[in-house]
């Protein structure tokens, strides 16, 4: 391994390969070091459009669509008494589908092509230390997985933490982690084989079905298996647990308890043992200092519901290497590029936190986990206000400006709002001015005069240069 790397990535997931394979795309010099020896497992299966024009810039998505997986064309939900279909061929802008993925395959495709364009991919290699210089980290010290007796140290120009839920930078270092206490849920999942495929909503779909409390995922992969999963809040499933026996007596009794993946999993068989995460919505206070920026789940992660957690990954990944090469190429100073990379990740992330808050609004019931809201009811007779929730909830939104310049979600607010279907003291209110705003991609839409170009070439334009044609 180099003494030397002009950008350390410390992950090999989404999010770190996205930021290395765009910056080798730029002539930027990238290491990144992997703990894991790929394929490794990971939950998260379930990718939204928005990713597939990340993949374009990669130039993976053929490698993607070649693969096998299974094509997804949106979603369907039973959220309480109320059932609906997202039609991912109402989007624009990202071909109007995306895929389920089995993630330890999608991954090493990601990874093996961010080597191919030239970075120095060192898996079953584990950073143990990060070495500051007047708070700026300037070298790590890394051991190999498979012989601890192998060690060694790397310096670099640049950091960029992509090292998962694990966050070297934000555990171990800055400890400025916090977790958000509206989402403190518990995840339980298993794959079954044999299962009768979902009868209704989009091909490929995704189906999320509410029980009192709780809900399922179901989502069909490639090799005929399905992931089925119970999300609960974690105070509930703890009490459930203790009245039932067990983990997996809560997740069967809940299975009970919803009708339609009940009927799908009839005959089917568990093919392993069930797994489990709690306390996985979180957010770094920072996402950017001297000298490193946070990517994807090292930086924040949200929940499951909307399958959010590849898509922040490439965009943030996206934002990273565009920040980076600015930086490098002498366009912007530090300050400027991680700062615009920052407001650009976290407003990503607020609004897809207002949105799933507006879903979870009900917890406190007792009786129902939540309830179906009047935006579900609305969403057949409103085609304008569907469309808008559905560029949020995939993601798209944070790629695609309006064309009138508002942010889709303050269309929903807004609408909502004046039929009087919100609370002006609600969650989806309070601060939407900033967590609302759209993706600086367009003049109209700067950050402190900055906005990012994708094409010709990936980079963070002022206002007032002149724009290049691609040829």
């Amino acid at each position: 391994m180099r003494e030397h790397t002009r950008v350390l990535v410390i992950g090999g997931g989404p999010a770190g390969s996205t930021t290395a394979g765009l910056l080798a795309r730029q002539g930027v010099q990238v290491t990144l070091l992997e703990n894991a020896t790929f394929p490794r497992y990971h939950i998260g299966e379930s990718i939204l459009p928005s990713v597939l024009p990340v993949l374009d810039l990669l130039g993976a998505r053929a490698k993607v669509e070649q693969h096998g997986f299974v094509r997804k064309d949106g979603a369907y939900f039973e959220w309480g008494p109320e059932n609906w279909d997202l039609n991912f061929d109402h989007l624009t802008g990202a071909g109007g589908y995306s895929y389920q993925v089995i993630r330890s395959e999608f991954d090493k495709i990601l990874l093996d092509h961010a080597a191919e364009l030239g970075v120095d991919v060192r898996q079953g290699t584990k950073v143990t230390d990060i070495e500051f210089d007047q708070g700026r980290p300037v070298a790590a010290g890394w051991v190999a997985a498979g012989d601890r007796s192998v060690t060694g140290k790397i310096g670099f120009d640049f950091l960029v933490d992509a090292s998962g839920r694990g966050g070297l930078m934000a555990t171990k270092y800055l400890k400025n982690r916090h977790y958000q206490e509206a989402f403190k849920n518990i995840a339980v999942w298993s794959y079954w084989r044999g299962v009768t495929p979902l009868d209704r909503g989009p091909a490929g779909a995704i189906a999320v079905c509410s029980v009192p409390y709780g809900w399922f995922w179901g989502i069909p992969l490639h090799n005929g298996t399905y992931s089925i999963g119970l999300v609960a809040k974690r105070t509930t499933f703890t009490s459930e647990r203790e009245r039932l026996g067990g983990i997996d007596a809560v997740y069967f009794d809940a299975l009970a308890q919803c009708p339609r993946i009940a009927a799908m999993v009839e005959g089917a068989e568990r093919t392993g043992d069930f797994k489990v995460e709690q306390d996985y919505s979180y957010t770094a206070e920072s996402f950017t200092g001297p000298g490193y920026l946070m990517v994807g789940d090292a930086a924040c992660f949200l929940d499951p519901l909307l399958s959010t957690g590849v898509h922040l990954a490439t965009f943030s990944g996206l934002l990273a290497a565009a920040a980076i090469s600015a930086i490098v190429d002498g366009e912007l100073s530090e300050d400027e590029a991680t700062g615009f990379f920052a407001k650009a990740y976290r407003q990503a992330y607020e609004r897809l936190l207002v949105v799933v808050s507006f879903f979870y609004k009900s917890y406190n019931r007792q009786s129902q986990f939540f309830e179906a809201d009047k935006l579900t009811r609305r969403e057949r007779h409103m085609l304008n206000l569907y469309e808008s929730f559905l560029h949020i909830v995939t993601g798209i939104e944070d790629l695609d400006d309006t064309r009138d310049g508002t942010g889709a979600l303050d269309k929903v607010a807004n609408r909502m709002r004046a039929q009087g279907d919100i609370d002006t003291q609600g969650g989806i209110v309070a601060g939407h001015n900033e967590a609302m705003n759209s993706m600086p991609n367009s003049p109209q839409r700067s950050v402190a005069g900055l906005y990012l170009e994708l094409e010709p070439r990936l980079r963070i334009r002022r206002l007032g240069t002149p724009v290049v044609e691609a040829e």
